[in-house]
């Protein structure tokens, strides 16, 4: 089983003159996405037992997600307003303490064997006490199982820019796969290219930085040639969730092909990286061909022409 463990919260999506309550959350976008692919899937993040936290666990069952990790809690969840310009999405968040805000390392469960891989990322990993309980997640179970970072790093989010970055350096030192966006580079390392970048995470231990450009595609940097995957033409409503999609088809291509292991992942072939990038790309698609987080059910990427 895959585990999901990071934020979950309520996008207010603009509809005319008002907003849309739709669930979402990067991590948790990836959970539902991972699940209606018909991989087997946790999640761990405090679900909150107001109307919005009834929200977010639907599409958790509806997608078979496994949400016995989950706690429950009275205190409120996370709201993040979009705004969309030209497609893109900007957040402003309302988390101050909120369910999984107030989540603290000595909360964590304990895990169980069945967990294959652990995917982490998005705004719970600045804030604490949550950002040092994923953090402490991390070091826990990295030694077993392979672990995948998305930082999805948004800027607005961070108040404390030294201890985040500390907390980034740390986590890309124990993580085994990393996506970044553009954004995420000129960020994290302005000025350098993702060839730089790339190799300097390398050299950290990552086994393979995954890049993605929207319209342009997305590459994959790796101890052999780099690979790319072109992006599949289609019309964009909006590209909420488009980056936490493409994550689970990573992640699901690498666990159908047997490789999303410790094990595994030292065996990596160029036929194994290109499927994870062929799915992630194609899955990313439909997910920003529609509004809102929602990510594709395993038929309907069956459907879609190659």
């Amino acid at each position: 089983m895959i585990l999901c463990a990071g934020e979950s919260l309520i996008d207010m999506v603009p509809e005319g003159a008002h907003y849309r309550p739709l669930p979402g959350g990067a991590v948790y976008n990836t959970a539902i996405a991972l699940g209606r692919m018909g991989i087997d899937t946790g999640y761990l993040w405090p679900i909150s037992r107001d109307t919005f936290g009834e929200m977010l666990l639907r599409p958790l069952a509806e997608a078979g997600v496994d949400t016995g990790l989950c706690p429950r809690s009275d205190r409120l969840t996370t709201l993040a307003f979009v705004t969309l310009t030209g497609g893109e999405a900007r957040y402003a968040f309302y988390d101050e303490g909120s369910a999984g805000r107030m989540l603290a390392p000595e909360d964590l469960p304990e895990i169980p064997d069945a967990v294959s891989a652990l995917f982490i990322g998005g705004i719970s990993l600045v804030p604490d006490p949550c950002g040092a309980a994923v953090e402490a997640l991390v070091e826990r179970v990295r030694h077993r199982i392979p672990v995948m970072l998305d930082p999805n790093i948004r800027p607005f989010f961070i108040a404390d820019e030294t201890a985040y970055r500390a907390r980034l350096d740390r986590l890309i030192g124990m993580a085994d796969l990393i996506k970044l966006s553009g954004d995420d580079l000129d960020w994290l390392m302005p000025g350098a290219s993702f060839e730089e970048a790339a190799a300097a995470i390398l050299a950290r231990g990552p086994r393979v930085v995954f890049q993605t450009g929207g319209s342009a595609g997305a590459r994959a940097h790796w101890s052999g040639e780099p690979l790319a995957a072109q992006a599949l033409r289609v019309e964009v409503a909006d590209t909420i969730g488009a980056g936490d999609t493409f994550n689970a088809g990573v992640l699901a291509a690498l666990d159908r092909a047997g490789v999303l292991t410790r094990e595994g992942l030292e065996r990596l072939t160029p036929e194994a990286v290109a499927q994870a990038l062929a799915l992630g790309t194609r899955a990313a698609a439909i997910t920003v061909s529609r509004p809102g987080a929602n990510p594709p059910w395993a038929h309907e990427l069956s459907a879609l022409p190659a």
